[in-house]
């Protein structure tokens, strides 16, 4: 979408090109845009359409073309219902609505939909209402799901009594028909020698006509369709206009009014004897749900119409009726009325893993004792002695070392004893315990979040109280100073890991590949960890080839995983240990280890170690901290340079070792040493700070002052404009996100100035991403750095500055440079 709005052709949209919009709408589109949850916006008098990529998804067919289109035009169909909720929003009030059902043309045919959203006014910079925007999740599936269960269940229970077929048809006709809103439902008897079908029961809606003639020949609807109810397929015709099998055929569906099928055939012995068929007047497109409850219904229906003829008929025609019973997908069990097990077909036989003679004529509580006192086994007594249907999932016992689920439902019969109807549902539940391990592992991960931020600003507020308190002699002062700074960086380090998370899964993550000594990366990675080496009093000893081992990759990313599995390495080993680093080759690869003597982990640890905030068992006081992702960091930026990381452990107490597999490319001539950086004094500068957060915007002007420049700062870029000319600073430093004009817009009118022409501008931002240091760079800034700002490196730039005579400023302001804090 981001791509499509910036193609889109706006000359003559009342919008207006995205440039010109207003900062409101732009902010929204942005937040749509930005957002995985399905969003729209809607502005101006006729709610011109503005959406994301999750949304577009939602739209079908109806996506590109709704973009910047009038709401009204885009959903003609539900505008009449969605009119009262939008009212609603332009006058000010949000509105929220769950499950709503809509019936939407987004494939060319009218389907029926179900949405929960919300309807949020926006407001122009007037603070009046002019647009709204939508957040809203398709619930279509879930709501079709449950209402076709709770359907089912209420087609057993009137199927249930019925002794008679006539009443069966009748009655699943009237409430598949009523039920699903069809036109017509019926169930037909096939001559299949003859070609032919006739229908002794069908249901029609109201103002709806029966149809024409008891007896039709199936080809008259289509020479294709008896060969694809013959082979036991479903026939799912969505408009019988366009429908290539059916299309030259116009006149019998014209006839009886049809556009839509949905025909579900009964198959015995090689021959088609019947189906159950839904029909629509308008073109409908049926769901996989419809198709799936159908065919279920369908095989209700038969055997409900079964049951009813065996009840009426002779020996002979019960026996038949067990091919039925046979073919089903789940197990099927007649149980007596002194719980004697009389019937259980071979899907039943096969779910429970027991053959014919260890079931058939035996009591169920001896063959299944273990459910006995069950819930499963108490939902059977009560269906046995209360006469009501019943329905329980049962997790039953381990069989060959693996257990499962069951569910199993419960049909009172008219001779006392019980229909028990079974299958087996452990994908379904694992899938379910798979989704709630997730969300576990999301609310346990927020938990973590909330105390890792909340830590060190424990600190941070005590230090700044201390220092609001003024009688401090020059030592508390660098002991608060210090105690800022290390939370302050430990917070930046916990933010890059987050936005590092998210560019990888999103795939944003933009790799600078050069061929790369891996000495040079090793080197750098341990004087990252250095510090945190030597307050544990830890040992690192390096083993490393004496001749080059050369990698093609970005220097930075395969600093920080080495850097990620040092610092594991050293948080999760005891004082006074050992870690080492090997380093060798395999098979055209380069193999780099990291062993450490820490606290090692469980094998179930070892493999999902690399998972999403996965850690070792928390404790309440959370001492080794963070979220749980470094390693999921580590594993995709080394799949970024096409390599493999794995986790291995004795056990607990022993120790863990991770190892790194990258291609291996040719030596470099000569490796760049890694060199740490450390601060440079810088004589004094005239300095401009142009930032609307006044703390921030004032701490900054204080250090610079204290390192001996002069500074002014300055909230609004209007009045920094104003105030250039006449101050001349060598030096501005601006924020990039500031009301009225941005800090983009002000470098770019500071370069128009004469008189500030030749300074030297640095963007200092929050927005740290690779196209917002290209941005930065192109409108005349010389530098990026990110938010909060490494004093260090800032120094490091001013110095370089100063040393510079002034016809060279234009040359720096052009070298284009990326500063980022330590550990970025």
């Amino acid at each position: 979408m981001r791509a499509l709005l910036s193609r889109h052709d706006w000359e003559g949209s009342p919008l207006g090109h995205p440039d010109s919009w207003p900062p409101e709408l732009a902010t929204a589109v942005k937040m749509a845009l930005n957002s995985s949850f399905p969003m729209f916006v809607a502005w101006g008098p006729d709610l011109r359409f503005l959406y994301n990529d999750a949304y577009a998804r939602i739209m079908g067919a109806k996506h590109p073309g709704a973009l910047g289109q009038p709401f009204r035009q885009v959903w003609p169909e539900i505008w009449p219902d969605l009119l009262p909720i939008i009212d609603r929003a332009l006058s000010d009030k949000s509105a929220f609505h769950e499950d709503l059902p809509l019936t939407v043309v987004r494939q060319g045919y009218p389907e029926q939909g179900y949405f929960t959203f919300s309807y949020s006014p926006l407001h122009d910079g007037s603070g009046s209402v002019a647009g709204m925007y939508c957040t809203a999740i398709e619930t279509t599936d879930r709501v079709q799901a449950e209402r076709l269960a709770a359907l089912e269940l209420k087609l057993s229970d009137a199927l249930r009594p019925l002794s008679m077929p006539a009443d069966v048809l009748a009655t699943a006709s009237a409430l598949l028909g009523e039920e699903l809103g069809l036109t017509r439902a019926l169930y037909a008897e096939v001559d299949d020698e003859a070609g032919t079908f006739a229908s002794p029961r069908e249901w029609s809606g109201a103002g709806m006509a029966r149809l024409s003639r008891e007896s039709f020949a199936i080809d008259d609807f289509g020479t294709e369709l008896v060969e694809v109810l013959r082979a036991g397929e479903t026939l799912v015709i969505n408009d019988s206009a366009t429908d290539p099998r059916t299309a030259a055929f116009p006149e019998p569906y014209a006839e009886e009014n049809i556009r839509a099928v949905l025909t579900v055939p009964l198959v015995r012995d090689g021959r088609l004897v019947a189906f159950l068929s839904l029909n629509r007047a308008e073109p409908y497109r049926w769901s996989e749900s419809d198709v799936r409850f159908t065919r279920e219904t369908a095989e209700r229906t038969w055997a409900a119409l079964d049951t009813a003829r065996v009840q009426a008929e002779l020996r002979a025609e019960r026996d038949r009726s067990r091919y039925l019973f046979d073919t089903i997908g789940e197990g099927f069990a007649v149980i007596d009325s002194n719980w004697t097990i009389r019937e259980m077909n071979a899907e039943g036989l096969r779910i429970v893993r027991l053959d014919a003679g260890q079931v058939i004529g035996r009591n169920h509580w001896e063959v299944f004792p273990e459910l006995e006192g069950s819930e499963a086994g108490l939902m059977l007594r009560r269906t046995m002695t209360d006469r009501v249907a019943g329905a329980v999932e049962h997790r039953f016992v381990p069989v060959g070392g693996r257990s499962g689920w069951a569910e199993i439902r419960a049909f009172p019969m008219q001779d006392g004893g019980i229909a028990n109807f079974f299958r087996d549902i452990t994908d379904r539940k694992l899938a379910e315990e798979k989704l709630k391990d997730a969300d576990q592992r999301k609310d346990e991960f927020l938990a973590m979040l909330a105390h890792e931020l909340r830590n060190p600003l424990a600190p941070i507020s005590a230090a700044a109280q201390l220092l609001d308190i003024g009688s401090l002699n020059e030592t508390r002062v660098r002991q608060s100073s210090a105690i800022i700074g290390r939370q302050v960086r430990h917070m930046t380090r916990l933010v890059d890991d987050l936005l590092d998370v998210s560019r990888v899964t999103r795939g944003l993550i933009e790799l600078d590949k050069t061929t790369l000594d891996l000495r040079a990366i090793v080197d750098e990675a341990a004087e990252q960890v250095r510090p945190q080496l030597m307050a544990r009093r830890q040992r690192l000893t390096l083993h490393l080839p004496a001749g080059p081992l050369a990698v093609v990759g970005d220097r930075a990313r395969l600093v920080q995983v080495l850097s990620n599995l040092l610092g594991n390495a050293v948080k999760y080993s005891p004082e006074d240990r050992a870690i080492d680093v090997h380093a060798g080759t395999d098979d055209g690869m380069l193999v780099l280890s990291v062993l450490d003597e820490g606290i090692g982990m469980e094998r179930e640890l070892t493999e999902r170690a690399f998972d999403l905030f996965t850690q070792a068992k928390r404790s309440s006081d959370r001492s080794q901290g963070g979220l749980g992702l470094g390693l999921a960091l580590v594993r995709n930026l080394v799949e970024l340079h096409g390599g493999t990381v794995t986790c291995a452990s004795p056990g607990p107490g022993q120790g863990s070792t991770f190892t790194v597999r990258l291609p291996l490319a040719m030596p470099v001539a000569s490796a760049q040493p890694f060199l740490p950086a450390g601060r440079r004094a810088a004589r004094g500068l005239k300095i401009m700070v142009v930032d609307d957060n006044v703390d921030a915007a004032g701490m900054l002007a204080m250090l610079l002052e204290v390192s001996g420049h002069t500074v002014l700062v300055e909230h609004e870029p209007l009045r920094a404009l104003a105030q250039a000319p006449q101050a001349r600073p060598d030096v501005f430093l601006l924020d990039i996100g500031l009301p009225d004009m941005d800090g983009i817009e002000l470098a770019r009118r500071l370069r128009a100035q004469p008189e500030t022409a030749h300074s030297v501008l640095i963007a200092v931002s929050g927005y740290g991403q690779e196209q917002d240091r290209r941005q930065a760079l192109a409108a005349g800034f010389s530098d990026h750095l990110v938010k909060p700002v490494d004093f260090d490196a800032l120094a490091g730039l001013l110095a370089g500055i100063h040393r510079k005579a002034p016809a060279d400023a234009t040359v720096l302001a052009h070298r284009g440079t990326d500063v980022r804090p330590a550990g970025c």
